[in-house]
């Protein structure tokens, strides 16, 4: 693994699921990881009751703009943690992947996303830590 592990996140609309924890692993993490997100069929924008919830923790995602996924930053990723893409996510050798079941906040309000938001939370501290003790040489 690089000195600077990345991660990347993929949801179909990249405006909810994988934006915040594109934002939970840049917080958490700090610069000790690269973070990514994307999505198989991009939003406008992001989702506005996800970006409610993270102002509510003092997680700023109200700039952030829906990206398309592509070969290349699947192939730029150590991890790739898809979040309901289904079979649109290219599968390259020496990747982790990690398929996280979570509800999708399109269309709910903030009180609906909020627990979306507090258990991706624990996924990335979960995350951190196989990061971390991958790059100490333990098991990822």
């Amino acid at each position: 693994m690089p000195e600077k592990p990345s991660v990347l996140f993929v949801c179909v609309h990249n405006a909810g699921r994988s934006q915040m924890a594109a934002a939970w692993l840049a917080h958490l993490a700090g610069d000790r990881v690269e973070v990514r997100s994307a999505g198989s069929a991009p939003a406008d924008r992001v989702n506005p009751a996800a970006v409610e919830a993270m102002e509510e923790v003092g997680i700023d995602i109200s700039a952030r703009t829906p990206k398309v996924l592509t070969a290349d930053a699947v192939r730029a990723s150590d991890y790739v943690v898809t979040m309901g893409c289904g079979d649109t996510c290219p599968v390259f050798p020496g990747k982790t992947y990690l398929d996280w079941e979570l509800d999708d906040p399109a269309g709910r309000g903030v009180e609906a996303v909020r627990p979306i938001r507090d258990e991706i939370r624990r996924r990335i501290e979960a995350l951190i830590a196989d990061i971390d003790a991958a790059a100490a040489g333990g098991p990822a």
